[in-house]
């Protein structure tokens, strides 16, 4: 798939994914290309859990109650260093900014594939749901776990939300975004 085209069909799945498998070989490219983005200070803080078994997905979807985790036929784990912020001049937002750059390109890559994914960090957020999963995936203290993203075929069509137009969201030269009520 061409990169613009890839971009315009990015949408993030919320609704179930079939239980047709993801070969090792795509979750491998799809990974690396999220390997590829930028981090600050080229720390490459991101750190990546691909799973693929049956029953560590089906023990993360009682974690966390999910049912598009229960429903996918892998996933991909993104974590990342919080200590490293401690030891180099590196802020808690260049680390979150470091994980959504890679996430994004993961979900390029996955879409560029003709697979499609959910971006789930909500049932993270809770310590102690976040704590049983880093559980169930064996991630060490000094790691933490901020979202999964499943990817698979779509067992259900999702809604697309529509993007706003480019003039309301960019200008040339000087700001000049028009705005909407809403805005």
């Amino acid at each position: 798939m061409e990169f613009f085209e890839a971009i315009s069909r990015r949408y993030t799945h919320k609704a179930l994914f079939s239980r047709q498998s993801v070969p090792e070989q795509d979750l491998r490219r799809i990974v690396e290309a999220a390997m590829s983005a930028p981090s600050a200070g080229n720390l490459q803080s991101p750190e990546f859990v691909i799973v693929n078994d049956a029953a560590l997905i089906a023990q993360l979807a009682e974690v966390t109650g999910h049912r598009i985790i229960a429903s996918c036929p892998a996933l991909v784990a993104v974590l990342t260093k919080p200590r490293v912020r401690q030891v180099l001049d590196i802020t808690t937002e260049c680390l979150i900014a470091d994980l959504a750059v890679a996430a994004g390109y993961l979900a390029l890559a996955a879409t560029a594939l003709g697979y499609c994914y959910a971006w789930l960090d909500g049932p993270f957020v809770p310590e102690e749901t976040r704590k049983k999963a880093e559980a169930v995936l064996g991630i060490p203290a000094d790691r933490m776990l901020l979202q999964v993203m499943p990817i698979g075929h779509p067992a259900e069509e999702a809604p697309r939300r529509p993007k706003k137009p480019f003039e309301q969201r960019a200008s040339w030269n000087r700001y000049a975004v028009v705005r909407t009520s809403e805005s």
